[in-house]
């Protein structure tokens, strides 16, 4: 069997340096190349200190695409993924993406570009298991619980609020209902801001402290009681890679935009 090519932008990153020694020893993928600007020109081996990974590392994905991948991985960050998907889509590479801070018109522009080149996108906001865990819980709560809200946690120098995992877990919520508001935005007696912002029918409150890596609370309200569901991730980046491998061998099988790495698992 052939193996996967594929091309990371964001090699060289706290997430993308996990994921790269996971297909570097993964029996069924090829690390062709890799993106960053920080490291263009050098082998990505060296880069990361990884003994005997001689991906070389590019600029630009316009370069790295030259290398012909199968599979092109985002990691990076808001203000240039869309590009780099596209970029890759047209390349002719199915698409994973794992940087969070796109919006539903970005993915609504992405889709109908992989419908036109029979491409899959899988858009996975977070690749830990108990994240996905978390959204599946979520979802069936949200079928007999009418009041929720939604609390994301990240490190201070997060720039995208909400995070990609808080939208993507208030996409899938407005699939079963939208959160009631007993007191509606327009009676609050004080700053609306307090309340959060209203995404996909959710309240969502985002905390931006030094202390936090990446963490979500589901909290679920019921006269007299309450359902918490919480994801909290520590300080190393090994929960996501098993996901990330798991979205790379199936996204070929993809065509168009796909939500959730739930999307593509046995549940």
């Amino acid at each position: 069997m052939t193996n996967i090519r594929i091309c990371l932008a964001g090699a060289t990153g706290w997430a993308g340096s996990a994921l790269s020694r996971g297909i570097f020893e993964a029996p069924d993928m090829e690390l062709v190349a890799a993106i960053s600007r920080s490291h263009a020109g050098q082998v990505l081996g060296e880069a990361i200190d990884i003994q005997g990974l001689t991906t070389p590392i590019f600029a630009t994905a316009t370069e790295a695409l030259k290398t012909k991948p199968d599979v092109f991985v985002e990691y990076t960050k808001p203000d240039v993924a869309k590009f780099h998907i596209l970029s890759a889509l047209r390349s002719g590479a199915h698409v994973v993406v794992g940087t969070s801070g796109l919006s539903e018109d970005d993915y609504r522009e992405i889709d109908d570009v992989a419908q036109e080149v029979k491409r899959g996108v899988l858009a996975v906001g977070n690749f830990a298991l108990t994240a996905v865990l978390l959204q599946k819980f979520a979802e069936i709560a949200a079928k007999y619980i009418s009041h929720w809200e939604i609390i994301d946690y990240a490190h201070s120098d997060k720039k995208d609020a909400p995070s990609g995992t808080a939208r993507e877990l208030a996409n899938r919520l407005s699939k079963m209902q939208e959160s009631q508001l007993d007191v509606s935005l327009d009676s609050i007696v004080g700053p609306k801001e307090s309340r959060g912002v209203r995404l996909h029918g959710s309240q969502i409150h985002s905390v931006r402290l030094p202390g936090y890596i990446i963490s979500l609370d589901a909290i679920f309200g019921m006269p007299d009681q309450k359902l918490i569901l919480r994801h909290e991730s520590g300080s190393s980046a090994e929960p996501y890679v098993n996901g990330a491998l798991l979205a790379i061998r199936k996204v070929g099988t993809l065509v168009g935009v796909h939500r959730g790495l739930d999307s593509v698992m046995d549940f």
